[in-house]
Protein backbone atom coordinates (compact mmCIF):
# COMPACT_ATOMS: atom_id res chain seq x y z
CA UNK A 1 0.00 0.00 0.00
CA UNK A 2 1.15 3.62 -0.32
CA UNK A 3 3.40 5.06 2.37
CA UNK A 4 1.52 6.74 5.21
CA UNK A 5 3.05 9.90 6.64
CA UNK A 6 4.49 9.76 10.15
CA UNK A 7 2.33 12.71 11.10
CA UNK A 8 -0.83 10.84 10.09
CA UNK A 9 0.20 7.70 11.95
CA UNK A 10 1.10 9.61 15.11
CA UNK A 11 -2.08 11.71 15.02
CA UNK A 12 -4.25 8.64 14.49
CA UNK A 13 -2.60 6.79 17.37
CA UNK A 14 -2.96 9.78 19.70
CA UNK A 15 -6.62 10.23 18.80
CA UNK A 16 -7.29 6.59 19.75
CA UNK A 17 -5.28 6.73 22.97
CA UNK A 18 -2.71 4.35 21.51
CA UNK A 19 0.97 4.40 20.71
CA UNK A 20 2.75 3.98 17.39
CA UNK A 21 6.05 2.09 17.36
CA UNK A 22 8.96 3.27 15.20
CA UNK A 23 11.73 0.79 14.39
CA UNK A 24 15.25 1.54 13.21
CA UNK A 25 16.37 0.24 9.82
CA UNK A 26 20.04 -0.55 9.21
CA UNK A 27 19.90 -3.26 6.53
CA UNK A 28 17.31 -4.48 4.05
CA UNK A 29 16.59 -7.36 6.43
CA UNK A 30 15.60 -4.85 9.13
CA UNK A 31 13.06 -3.24 6.80
CA UNK A 32 11.65 -6.61 5.73
CA UNK A 33 11.38 -7.76 9.35
CA UNK A 34 9.54 -4.60 10.42
CA UNK A 35 7.04 -4.96 7.57
CA UNK A 36 6.50 -8.64 8.37
CA UNK A 37 6.10 -7.96 12.08
CA UNK A 38 3.55 -5.20 11.44
CA UNK A 39 1.58 -7.43 9.07
CA UNK A 40 1.43 -10.18 11.69
CA UNK A 41 0.32 -7.71 14.34
CA UNK A 42 -2.27 -6.23 11.98
CA UNK A 43 -1.26 -2.70 12.81
CA UNK A 44 0.73 0.30 11.61
CA UNK A 45 4.41 1.03 12.25
CA UNK A 46 7.11 3.49 11.29
CA UNK A 47 10.38 2.52 9.60
CA UNK A 48 13.08 4.99 10.50
CA UNK A 49 16.63 5.45 9.25
CA UNK A 50 19.06 7.27 11.52
CA UNK A 51 21.94 9.53 10.61
CA UNK A 52 24.26 6.85 11.99
CA UNK A 53 22.72 4.28 9.64
CA UNK A 54 23.29 6.66 6.74
CA UNK A 55 26.94 6.96 7.80
CA UNK A 56 27.14 3.15 7.87
CA UNK A 57 26.04 3.20 4.23
CA UNK A 58 28.88 5.54 3.33
CA UNK A 59 26.80 8.69 3.70
CA UNK A 60 24.55 7.57 0.83
CA UNK A 61 20.96 8.19 1.86
CA UNK A 62 19.12 7.52 -1.39
CA UNK A 63 19.73 3.78 -1.75
CA UNK A 64 18.74 2.67 1.76
CA UNK A 65 15.80 5.09 1.72
CA UNK A 66 14.54 3.79 -1.63
CA UNK A 67 14.90 0.16 -0.56
CA UNK A 68 13.11 0.77 2.73
CA UNK A 69 10.30 2.69 1.02
CA UNK A 70 9.91 -0.12 -1.54
CA UNK A 71 9.55 -2.70 1.24
CA UNK A 72 6.97 -0.49 2.97
CA UNK A 73 4.94 0.02 -0.20
CA UNK A 74 4.90 -3.73 -0.88
CA UNK A 75 3.50 -4.42 2.58
CA UNK A 76 -0.17 -4.82 3.49
CA UNK A 77 0.44 -2.92 6.74
CA UNK A 78 0.21 0.90 6.97
CA UNK A 79 3.87 1.97 7.21
CA UNK A 80 5.63 5.30 7.37
CA UNK A 81 9.19 6.38 6.51
CA UNK A 82 11.07 8.63 8.94
CA UNK A 83 14.62 10.05 9.08
CA UNK A 84 15.85 9.85 12.67
CA UNK A 85 18.37 11.68 14.87
CA UNK A 86 19.55 14.09 12.20
CA UNK A 87 22.22 16.47 13.46
CA UNK A 88 23.54 17.46 10.03
CA UNK A 89 21.70 20.30 8.32
CA UNK A 90 22.96 18.93 5.00
CA UNK A 91 21.30 15.58 5.68
CA UNK A 92 18.11 17.34 6.76
CA UNK A 93 18.03 19.17 3.45
CA UNK A 94 18.44 15.88 1.56
CA UNK A 95 15.41 14.31 3.26
CA UNK A 96 12.72 15.69 0.97
CA UNK A 97 14.31 14.55 -2.29
CA UNK A 98 14.94 11.11 -0.74
CA UNK A 99 11.21 10.63 -0.10
CA UNK A 100 10.94 11.31 3.62
CA UNK A 101 7.84 13.03 4.96
CA UNK A 102 9.22 13.39 8.48
CA UNK A 103 12.53 14.04 10.23
CA UNK A 104 13.70 13.98 13.83
CA UNK A 105 16.07 16.96 13.93
CA UNK A 106 18.35 16.50 16.92
CA UNK A 107 19.94 19.65 18.34
CA UNK A 108 19.81 18.32 21.91
CA UNK A 109 23.60 18.46 22.31
CA UNK A 110 23.43 22.24 22.03
CA UNK A 111 22.55 24.63 24.82
CA UNK A 112 18.89 25.55 25.15
CA UNK A 113 18.97 28.80 23.16
CA UNK A 114 21.09 27.30 20.38
CA UNK A 115 18.81 24.26 20.29
CA UNK A 116 15.79 26.54 19.89
CA UNK A 117 17.38 28.52 17.07
CA UNK A 118 18.57 25.46 15.13
CA UNK A 119 15.31 23.60 15.58
CA UNK A 120 13.15 26.59 14.63
CA UNK A 121 15.15 26.88 11.41
CA UNK A 122 14.65 23.17 10.72
CA UNK A 123 10.91 23.49 11.35
CA UNK A 124 10.65 26.48 9.01
CA UNK A 125 12.48 24.53 6.32
CA UNK A 126 10.22 21.51 6.89
CA UNK A 127 6.99 23.53 6.87
CA UNK A 128 7.82 24.92 3.43
CA UNK A 129 8.08 21.34 2.13
CA UNK A 130 5.33 19.61 4.09
CA UNK A 131 7.78 17.74 6.32
CA UNK A 132 6.75 16.82 9.87
CA UNK A 133 9.52 17.64 12.38
CA UNK A 134 10.28 15.92 15.68
CA UNK A 135 12.88 17.35 18.08
CA UNK A 136 14.41 16.48 21.45
CA UNK A 137 14.66 18.38 24.72
CA UNK A 138 16.54 16.90 27.66
CA UNK A 139 19.30 14.32 27.49
CA UNK A 140 18.43 10.79 26.40
CA UNK A 141 21.84 9.14 26.78
CA UNK A 142 23.43 6.21 25.03
CA UNK A 143 23.66 7.66 21.52
CA UNK A 144 26.52 6.36 19.40
CA UNK A 145 29.73 8.18 20.23
CA UNK A 146 28.37 9.69 23.45
CA UNK A 147 29.71 9.00 26.93
CA UNK A 148 27.39 6.93 29.15
CA UNK A 149 24.72 9.03 30.81
CA UNK A 150 22.74 8.26 33.97
CA UNK A 151 19.09 8.66 33.02
CA UNK A 152 18.37 9.63 36.62
CA UNK A 153 21.14 12.25 37.01
CA UNK A 154 20.14 15.81 37.95
CA UNK A 155 19.48 18.04 34.94
CA UNK A 156 19.01 15.15 32.52
CA UNK A 157 15.23 14.90 32.44
CA UNK A 158 12.98 17.20 30.45
CA UNK A 159 11.42 20.05 32.42
CA UNK A 160 7.70 20.57 31.62
CA UNK A 161 7.83 24.39 31.76
CA UNK A 162 10.91 24.48 29.54
CA UNK A 163 9.26 21.97 27.19
CA UNK A 164 6.20 24.19 26.82
CA UNK A 165 8.38 27.21 26.01
CA UNK A 166 10.49 25.15 23.61
CA UNK A 167 7.52 23.86 21.63
CA UNK A 168 6.05 27.37 21.41
CA UNK A 169 9.36 28.85 20.25
CA UNK A 170 10.20 26.16 17.67
CA UNK A 171 6.81 25.01 16.38
CA UNK A 172 7.85 21.33 16.38
CA UNK A 173 5.26 18.66 15.56
CA UNK A 174 6.41 16.19 18.23
CA UNK A 175 8.80 16.23 21.18
CA UNK A 176 11.19 13.50 22.30
CA UNK A 177 11.63 13.73 26.06
CA UNK A 178 14.05 12.39 28.65
CA UNK A 179 12.00 10.49 31.23
CA UNK A 180 14.25 7.63 32.35
CA UNK A 181 15.11 5.65 29.22
CA UNK A 182 18.46 5.51 27.43
CA UNK A 183 19.62 4.49 23.97
CA UNK A 184 21.54 1.27 23.28
CA UNK A 185 20.34 -0.65 26.36
CA UNK A 186 20.59 -4.42 25.89
CA UNK A 187 18.75 -5.22 29.14
CA UNK A 188 15.19 -4.07 29.76
CA UNK A 189 15.70 -2.49 33.16
CA UNK A 190 14.84 1.19 32.61
CA UNK A 191 12.33 2.74 35.02
CA UNK A 192 10.27 5.55 33.52
CA UNK A 193 9.12 8.61 35.46
CA UNK A 194 5.40 8.32 34.74
CA UNK A 195 4.49 11.33 36.84
CA UNK A 196 6.84 13.43 34.72
CA UNK A 197 5.42 11.99 31.49
CA UNK A 198 1.95 13.03 32.63
CA UNK A 199 3.13 16.55 33.44
CA UNK A 200 4.84 16.82 30.06
CA UNK A 201 1.70 15.56 28.32
CA UNK A 202 -0.32 18.29 30.05
CA UNK A 203 2.29 21.00 29.39
CA UNK A 204 2.84 20.62 25.64
CA UNK A 205 0.29 20.53 22.80
CA UNK A 206 2.23 18.05 20.63
CA UNK A 207 2.71 14.25 20.87
CA UNK A 208 5.47 12.94 23.12
CA UNK A 209 8.15 10.54 21.84
CA UNK A 210 10.00 7.92 23.89
CA UNK A 211 13.52 7.18 22.67
CA UNK A 212 15.54 4.24 23.97
CA UNK A 213 12.51 1.99 24.36
CA UNK A 214 14.52 -1.21 23.85
CA UNK A 215 15.62 -0.95 27.47
CA UNK A 216 12.13 -0.38 28.87
CA UNK A 217 10.14 -3.37 30.25
CA UNK A 218 6.79 -4.27 28.68
CA UNK A 219 4.67 -3.09 31.60
CA UNK A 220 6.49 0.25 31.69
CA UNK A 221 5.81 0.81 27.99
CA UNK A 222 2.14 -0.18 28.34
CA UNK A 223 1.72 2.23 31.24
CA UNK A 224 3.54 5.05 29.47
CA UNK A 225 1.26 4.72 26.45
CA UNK A 226 -2.08 3.94 28.09
CA UNK A 227 -1.93 6.02 31.25
CA UNK A 228 0.73 8.67 30.74
CA UNK A 229 0.19 9.71 27.13
CA UNK A 230 3.39 8.67 25.35
CA UNK A 231 2.59 8.37 21.62
CA UNK A 232 5.61 7.53 19.43
CA UNK A 233 7.80 4.75 20.84
CA UNK A 234 11.24 4.25 19.22
CA UNK A 235 12.88 0.81 19.14
CA UNK A 236 16.32 0.05 17.73
CA UNK A 237 18.69 -1.97 19.88
CA UNK A 238 16.12 -4.71 20.54
CA UNK A 239 16.09 -5.53 16.83
CA UNK A 240 19.88 -5.67 16.71
CA UNK A 241 19.96 -7.89 19.80
CA UNK A 242 17.54 -10.33 18.13
CA UNK A 243 19.43 -10.17 14.82
CA UNK A 244 22.85 -10.78 16.34
CA UNK A 245 21.61 -13.51 18.68
CA UNK A 246 20.13 -15.46 15.77
CA UNK A 247 23.31 -15.07 13.70
CA UNK A 248 25.49 -16.22 16.60
CA UNK A 249 23.28 -19.24 17.25
CA UNK A 250 23.33 -20.31 13.60
CA UNK A 251 27.09 -19.88 13.18
CA UNK A 252 27.76 -21.77 16.41
CA UNK A 253 25.83 -24.72 15.02
CA UNK A 254 27.21 -24.41 11.49
CA UNK A 255 30.86 -23.36 11.87
CA UNK A 256 31.79 -24.19 8.28
CA UNK A 257 28.80 -22.50 6.61
CA UNK A 258 29.46 -19.59 4.26
CA UNK A 259 26.05 -18.73 2.72
CA UNK A 260 24.80 -15.54 4.42
CA UNK A 261 21.20 -16.43 3.58
CA UNK A 262 21.41 -19.32 6.02
CA UNK A 263 21.91 -16.99 8.99
CA UNK A 264 20.20 -13.85 7.69
CA UNK A 265 16.88 -15.69 7.36
CA UNK A 266 16.65 -16.63 11.07
CA UNK A 267 18.01 -13.19 11.98
CA UNK A 268 15.23 -11.53 9.98
CA UNK A 269 12.64 -13.81 11.56
CA UNK A 270 13.93 -13.00 15.06
CA UNK A 271 13.58 -9.29 14.35
CA UNK A 272 10.06 -9.77 12.96
CA UNK A 273 9.01 -11.53 16.17
CA UNK A 274 10.51 -8.69 18.19
CA UNK A 275 8.57 -6.13 16.14
CA UNK A 276 5.30 -7.98 16.68
CA UNK A 277 5.99 -8.12 20.41
CA UNK A 278 6.55 -4.39 20.72
CA UNK A 279 3.51 -3.57 18.58
CA UNK A 280 1.35 -5.56 21.01
CA UNK A 281 2.28 -3.03 23.72
CA UNK A 282 0.88 -0.03 21.83
CA UNK A 283 -2.68 -0.36 23.15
Amino acid sequence: MPLVSTGELVSAAQARGRGIAAFNVITLEHAEAIATGAERAGTAAILQISENAVKFHGGRLTAIAAATAAVARASSAPLGLHLDHVESVDLLHRAHDAGFGSVMFDASKLGYEANVRATAEAVAWGRARGIWIEAELGKVGGKAGDAPLDAHAPGVRTDPDEAAAYVAATGVDALAVAVGSSHAMTERTAALDHELIGRLRDAVPVPLVLHGSSGVPDDEIRRAVAASGMVKVNVGTALNTAFTGAVRAHLAGHPTGVDPRAYLAPAREAMAATVTGFLALMG
